[in-house]
């Protein structure tokens, strides 16, 4: 990992290494496909609410997923990788047009019909990319898009749109076809997004789930004998809680009173089967891979759409700014042109909704991708390449916005236009719990971040504003 370079570079200076570096891309790629160098299939799959911790290969005790760490073992497995938004249908926006959602209007599921079209996306979006590069387009599983973003418009041949089983069936089917040309194949899988109906009293709890409990509940040393995960650190609410958790169009607190202990922990177990349980279907089609003879001319990329609290500050869901909801996994295996794998990358912020399109498009020997100029090809990491890389990445939500160096998280809430900062140390609290906005000491790092929140969120500028100054106002 030390051959890998950071540069710490201000506005101006990063915009003039990304379009450098996208020239350079242009050109290289330009070459590529003039001389026959190879244009591998590429497979893009994805899990829904699964954290980055939620696979064995990251040393969690409490799951095996044997599909997640076989990509990691024969590829990088980047530590540091976030959503763009720690929701459904706008972290779904990005990997489809690399871009941030809001870019379209998209902060929260609720309003996906307001997608709001820029000029020439219909050329840009990554299925219209591929497509001009001779690429055959396939999607296969859960959607939860805006209208303008369905797979079927945007050029992708629609496989099942089922639960279950079904898709990895239709996935091995698709890879053992006789391709003439290279494919794009997305596989969405629902899993372990389920986790909702146990926390949710408004959802009708899935059969499969009350039988996996059912199950756990007949062992009368369940809490005691090792089989149940502990309450995690972080168990207890932030110390000084933003007030945008409260807000009632925010994030839910219903639970916090009504679940005992025990009903978080075994949520927590619920959560790590249902994990076990979409790895088990991606397990499926990693072995078609292999056994069709393409995996060495196939790059498998895995992430998820965002995280999941999983009892974090007694929350559950997603939507918060807290690792647990928008780390994600971030695994890319190329067994025909990384240098080795098994390689674990701590040091360099991926962003899977920027940096997807670029990386995809980078593989597929497409020059001039055309998404965020923030996005960034992890295909030189991948392959043990320098490569110059951003030093800060930020997060939106909607009830917010974020953004995170190496040590810091500088967050401003905004529910209701009551502006709520926090600047959280993840070098002396990794847990969050508790936040040092107002900490003297820290008052050079809460300006340093600040700016950098102005260099990532130009548009937004800084709105600092508290409760306090709105009512003297």
């Amino acid at each position: 990992m030390g051959k890998y370079k950071v540069d710490r570079v201000g506005r101006r200076g990063f915009m003039k290494n990304t379009a450098a570096a996208m020239a350079s891309a242009t050109l290289a790629n330009a070459k590529a496909q003039g001389s026959g160098v190879r244009r591998p299939n590429i497979i893009y799959i994805f899990t829904d609410q699964q954290s980055a911790k939620m696979m064995s290969c990251t040393g969690n005790p409490w799951l095996k997923t044997p599909a997640a760490d076989y990509l990691a073992k024969n590829g990088v497995r980047f530590e540091r990788a976030y959503t763009t938004n720690p929701v459904c249908v706008p972290a779904r926006t990005s990997f489809m047009t690399g871009q941030f959602p809001d870019t379209y209007g998209i902060r929260s599921n609720s309003n996906a019909k307001q997608f709001k079209p820029k000029p020439g996306y219909e050329q840009n979006h990554i299925g219209a990319q591929l497509k001009r590069a001779g690429y055959d387009l396939a999607y296969g599983g859960k959607t939860h898009l805006p209208p303008e973003l369905e797979p079927g418009k945007l050029g992708f041949e629609v496989m099942s749109t089922g639960r279950k089983m079904d898709l990895s069936e239709d996935a091995v089917e698709y890879i053992k076809r006789d391709h003439e040309k290279p494919y794009y194949l997305v596989l969405s899988y629902i899993n372990p997004h389920d986790i909702c109906y146990y926390h949710r009293t408004d959802l009708k709890p899935k059969k499969e789930n009350v039988e996996l409990l059912k199950v756990a509940k007949s062992d009368p040393g369940f809490f005691t004998n090792g089989s149940c995960p502990p309450l995690p650190p972080n168990f207890e609410p932030q110390t000084d809680e933003p007030e945008a958790f409260q807000a009632k169009k925010a994030i839910k607190l219903s639970n916090r009173n009504a679940l005992s202990e025990e009903d978080w922990r075994l949520g927590r177990w619920l959560y790590c089967r249902l994990t076990e349980s979409v790895d088990a279907e991606i397990q499926v089609v990693l072995d078609a891979l292999k056994e069709s003879g393409q995996e060495k001319n196939t790059v498998v990329i895995f992430s998820s759409d965002h995280g999941e609290n999983d009892a974090t500050y007694r929350l559950s869901g997603k939507s918060t700014f807290n690792e647990e909801s928008i780390r994600v996994p971030f695994i890319v295996m190329d067994k025909g042109g990384a240098q080795q794998g098994g390689l674990v990358d701590k040091t360099h912020l991926i962003s899977n909704g920027l940096d997807l399109l670029p990386t995809v498009l980078d593989y597929a020997g497409v020059p001039g991708a055309k998404g965020d100029p923030r996005g960034r090809s992890v295909r030189p990491l991948v392959e043990g390449q320098a490569a110059s890389w951003r030093d800060h990445l930020g997060v939106e939500s909607a009830y917010g916005r974020m953004v995170m160096n190496d040590r810091f998280k500088y967050i401003e809430y905004d529910v209701d236009r009551n502006i709520e900062v926090r600047l959280h140390d993840m070098q002396n609290d990794p847990c969050e719990k508790t936040h040092f906005t107002a900490d003297t000491q820290r008052a050079t790092d809460l300006e340093d971040m600040r700016e950098l929140f102005k260099r990532w969120f130009p548009h937004e500028g800084t709105l600092m504003r508290n409760k306090n100054k709105k009512k003297k106002a």
